[in-house]
């Protein structure tokens, strides 16, 4: 029987500001990526999304990001390694005190945003944030693009490494996210989400915007919380996935 992660970007609030629909979407993962406050999220959030996780299975694990509140995360900024090593740290170092408090573990990282496709392409970057998650102890994951730098790098400096894998995001032909903005960057219907998320799954492979067939290592598969009808995207693809007989687990 086939097994996959369905991870999620969440506690992406901040302060009065209401980012995502975790409550209606938790029940259809089986790992959270918990923002740090640099890109969204505060402490209160990080409490309470700590504490939604638990209470429904879910594992939980840091998703830090560039500083960049103002522009979510999304904005490239040049960062030494020494840089990237500290943002880990730093930020996944405050859901895992979270997560002790409430007497659970961190179980993964997985960087945001520009931090995350900066990262799969830089080997410095890559490297450092390898080595971020390492220092962490306790067995702590890396989720990393599927078959990038980062994550023949995380596997060669011995972390435990998932590849990651998106079902509504576009792909360019290198294997690396489209960016936003680019047409079809995001997938929109959860129907075609779906689909592609068993064929990355079953066939090991999805098709670039070109059409170009991209050979995927599906360990874990990104659901964006954010984006609107995310409750549908999730019901639709763990919908399809019992249909295949495929099983949601965390790795």
């Amino acid at each position: 029987m086939t097994t996959i992660d369905i991870n999620c970007d969440m506690g992406e609030s901040y302060g009065a500001w209401k980012m995502g629909a975790d409550a209606a979407v938790m029940p259809f993962i089986s790992s959270a990526n918990i923002a740090c406050g640099f890109h969204g999220g505060d402490p209160a959030t990080i409490r309470t999304t700590v504490r939604l996780a638990m209470d429904h299975g879910v594992a939980l694990g840091a998703h830090p990001s560039l500083p960049d509140l103002q522009g979510f995360g999304r904005r490239v900024m040049k960062i030494s390694a020494q840089d990237m090593y500290d943002l880990v740290v730093y930020q996944a170092g405050a859901v895992e005190a979270f997560a002790r408090a409430a007497g659970a573990l961190l179980h993964h990282v997985k960087c945001h945003g520009a931090l995350y496709n900066m990262a799969a392409n830089d080997e410095g970057l890559a490297d450092a944030m390898a080595r971020a998650v390492r220092d962490l102890g306790g067995g702590v994951m890396l989720y990393a693009l599927s078959n990038s730098k980062m994550m023949k790098i995380g596997q060669q400096s011995g972390v435990r490494v998932a590849g990651e894998v998106f079902a509504d995001r576009g792909y360019a032909d290198d294997g690396t996210l489209a960016p936003r903005g680019t047409p079809g960057a995001m997938i929109e219907d959860a129907a075609v989400a779906a689909e592609r998320a068993v064929a990355m799954v079953e066939k090991r492979v999805v098709s670039s915007l070109s059409g170009k067939p991209i050979p995927v290592s599906p360990d874990t598969l990104c659901l964006h919380g954010d984006q609107p009808g995310a409750v549908a995207f999730a019901k639709a693809i763990r919908g399809m996935f019992a249909q295949r007989g495929v099983t949601v687990a965390a790795p």
